[in-house]
This record gives C-alpha cells, sequence and structure tokens, in this order.
C-alpha cells in the first residue's frame, strides 16, 4: 500500500549536511520513493493525483511503498536546497524522484506516471 509523508524541513537540512537522506527516512518501508519538487511545476500535480488514486485503492496490495515529498521553493532555504540537488544529487530537473529498497538507492527518475512508478519497485 502506498503512504504518503511530507519531508521534514530538518530532515531536508540534514540532507544536505550528510549528502544523503537518513536512514530515517530512507529505510522508512522495504520501499521508498523521495520526491524533491517545486510548487509551480506542471507535472507534479498530475503525480500528486495518482498517488492520491493508489492511495485510496490500497494499491499495491502486494508491497509497502512510502513516499516523501518535498516541495522545496516554499522553504526558505530554497536556493541552497535547489543547489545540493543539482550539485550533490547530481538532478536539475523536477520532479526528480530517488527510490530505495532496504535503504539503499536503486534507481532515479523525472516525472514518471504511476505504472513506470509501480514497475521500479516490482
Amino acid at each position: 500500500m502506498l503512504e504518503r509523508r511530507q519531508l521534514s524541513v530538518s530532515e531536508a537540512q540534514a540532507a544536505m549536511v550528510n549528502g544523503e537522506f537518513d536512514n530515517s527516512v530512507k529505510a522508512a518501508a522495504p520501499r521508498v520513493a523521495i520526491i524533491l519538487t517545486q510548487s509551480w511545476c506542471p507535472q507534479w500535480p498530475a503525480m500528486e493525483k495518482w498517488m492520491r488514486s493508489l492511495q485510496r485503492g490500497g494499491k499495491p496490495a502486494e508491497h509497502e511503498i512510502i513516499v516523501f515529498d518535498f516541495v522545496y521553493d516554499r522553504v526558505d532555504f530554497a536556493r541552497e536546497f535547489t543547489a545540493f540537488k543539482e550539485r550533490v544529487l547530481g538532478n536539475s530537473l523536477i520532479p526528480y524522484v530517488r527510490y530505495y529498497r532496504n535503504g539503499t538507492l536503486v534507481h532515479e527518475s523525472n516525472y514518471i506516471d504511476s505504472r513506470g512508478f509501480l514497475q521500479v519497485f516490482s
């Protein structure tokens, strides 16, 4: 089943300091996705829509997936976080998705539909 959580400001700041997200985030479940985006991104509402649909439908029934999202243009350190995402994580596009299995990074993408998202975790 898909569960959504907001990445906290302190979790985002810790990632900037450590160069990676903490194990409490990336290993919060056997399958974790972290979505980093900005509020104006035209693809973000489409992703939110299919995530809500999966939540309502109790999908995927065979997997527990936690999705953390962070809309970083709404924080006072947006410029610094953008630099971290682009320079350290190596991705300048949004939305940016990092996929973890048992705390280990297994895939990265930008916009993705629900079918592609679930295939990453298959």
